[in-house]
């Protein structure tokens, strides 16, 4: 991983999830990074390829205000597009791929669910963070299995930042830091909160001790 690329990384934090097309999507994401999100993934499944286009163009120019990073789930070239990373599943284009398409100076994370030894195969091919879940059982994905616990532990010898997601919440997710996540991605218990800037803070939070 280049300097920039953990100048980008650094830290820990909340990595908010948008949860598909959204009217207030905008401004949904704007109230996420002002509550304080250090990350910030573009995750919409719908084929409105115009729509998606203008959507990660005006939510990368928001990310470039708050100085967040700014990640594509799946889509390469839409990452390409709009000058951000990419988030890679088991079903998805190689790192080696995107990193050809996108460049040295990308964050390419992956998803491990909850093998250590994906996580370890992935960090050898050139991974910029690994994502471990679900933690706990989601609603944004409902089938997804329950990773362990310590497998966030087991995974800080490999030396990159490591995220969680699947089911988190301000009163279970600080296990899950003092396990070994430095990132905390959540979907449903941001953006489907009344305050959205106030649910983002609680969980920030949550790594620096303070309660609200």
């Amino acid at each position: 991983m280049s300097t920039l690329l953990r100048s980008r990384l650094h830290g820990k934090g909340v990595y908010a999830i948008t949860d598909g097309p959204r009217p207030d999507l905008f401004a949904a994401m704007e109230a996420a990074l002002a509550g304080g999100a250090r990350l910030l993934q573009y995750r919409d499944k719908s084929g409105n390829a115009e729509r998606r286009r203008a959507e990660a163009d005006e939510l990368s120019r928001i990310c470039a205000r708050y100085e967040v990073p700014f990640i594509v789930n799946d889509d390469v070239e839409l990452a390409k597009l709009t000058g951000g990373g990419v988030h890679l599943g088991r079903e998805d284009m190689s790192i080696a791929q995107a990193r050809e398409i996108l460049g040295p100076d990308a964050i390419i994370g992956v998803s491990c669910y909850g093998s250590l030894e994906r996580a370890r195969e992935l960090a050898g091919k050139g991974a910029d963070y690994l994502a471990f879940g679900a933690m706990y059982p989601s609603p944004t994905k409902p089938h997804a299995p329950v990773a362990p616990h310590d497998v966030l532990t087991q995974v800080k010898a490999l030396g990159l930042p490591v995220v969680a997601i699947g089911g988190l919440t301000p009163d279970n997710a600080k296990v899950v830091i003092d396990a070994g996540a430095d990132y905390l991605a959540v979907v449903s218990a941001i953006f489907a909160a009344a305050d959205i800037q106030s649910a983002t803070r609680r969980f920030a939070d949550l790594f620096t001790g303070t309660t609200r």
